[in-house]
């Protein structure tokens, strides 16, 4: 992944320019982590260019907000404006949306109150988290020395600065360990999540995935993929999952804004049922693909289009061109 450097970010409500979105090095969010941001996607369709869930990621956003007591005056509607607002001003087609609120500057302390409460949007391209290649092939991972918080010490349903620095440790002892990823376990010893992904696993035809009491980030993919497997006729379990369970699982897979869905072919060098992609792991990579490639109708109205006029264009140039 690399920034543009150029373009424009939203910030306050204002669009500037990319080398001008800065912040004084006393802003609270840099000694204390006290922000929540956002990770959200644009697609490029046949239909034109659209957000997937944008709605849910705005909720969430807010609800972030509400639990570490950050007021900021936009709605949900305004959120989702400011979002379209921004990537019309990139004319950008397909990006990856991060908006962040986060404790600004006016005074050094724990005690954040007194900062005034910013925000900002960007936007970048981003392609597939863990390669392209990954996609089919799958990844291999580990489990991470390092555990999820436990309850009642840091909000894991709020999606804070502060928690990814907890991420920052599992990426990096993987990649330093020969993985691409790390699984953290929850304060008890079971599944909890990736440094960014939520995890599934298939044992005999059934799909399982750690319930939110394990320490995870109630993920918009991850509730997406429930719903779209129960669509194709499996039975979902939200359970506590032990650790072993990921070596004897017929299939294991990530998903997530930036991972979308990504096979686990092994953990711990023990390789997950045959050492590729499985049925179910295709199957519901296939559907969350054609969902947000809208290649497939739209039933449970996931996307949001940017251009006002470029759906009916690209429609009728479809039809046309189907015609011929």
């Amino acid at each position: 992944m690399a920034f543009p450097g150029t373009g424009k970010i939203w910030m306050n409500g204002t669009l500037v320019d990319w080398k001008d979105a800065n912040v004084h090095i006393a802003t609270h969010v840099i000694h204390y982590g006290s922000g929540v941001f956002e990770g959200a996607r644009c697609y490029a369709t046949p239909k034109g260019s659209a957000c997937f869930r944008l709605d849910a990621h705005m909720r969430r956003l807010q609800h972030s907000a509400k639990i570490y007591r950050m007021e900021y005056p936009l709605d949900l509607a305004g959120w989702t404006n400011a979002v379209l607002e921004t990537i019309r001003a990139n004319e950008m087609k397909a990006c990856y949306i991060r908006p962040i609120l986060y404790r600004g500057y006016d005074s050094l302390g724990v005690n954040p109150l007194s900062c005034p409460v910013d925000a900002a949007i960007l936007l970048w391209e981003w392609g597939a988290y863990l390669g392209k290649e990954a996609l089919e092939q799958g990844t291999d991972v580990k489990i991470s020395s390092w555990a999820r918080m436990a309850p009642n010490t840091l909000p894991a349903m709020a999606k804070s600065s502060a928690n990814y620095a907890n991420s920052a440790l599992i990426k990096m002892e993987a990649l330093a360990d020969g993985y691409a990823e790390g699984i953290a376990l929850d304060v008890s010893g079971n599944i909890s999540e990736g440094s960014g992904q939520n995890i599934f696993i298939v044992r005999d035809g059934i799909v399982y995935t750690p319930p939110l009491g394990s320490s995870i980030l109630g993920g918009i993919t991850r509730d997406s993929v429930m719903i779209l497997a129960r669509d194709l006729g499996y039975t979902v379990s939200e359970s506590v999952i032990p650790r072993e369970a990921l070596y004897i699982a017929d299939e294991v897979f990530f998903v997530g804004t930036a991972a979308e869905v990504t096979p686990v072919r092994s953990v711990d060098k023990l390789q997950v049922g045959t050492g590729t992609r499985g049925p179910v792991t295709t199957a519901l990579q296939q559907a969350f693909f054609d969902v947000i490639s809208g290649e497939v109708p739209d039933t449970h109205g996931w996307l949001t289009y940017v251009y006002a006029d470029e759906a009916p264009l690209r429609a009728a140039r479809v039809a046309a061109g189907a015609k011929g």
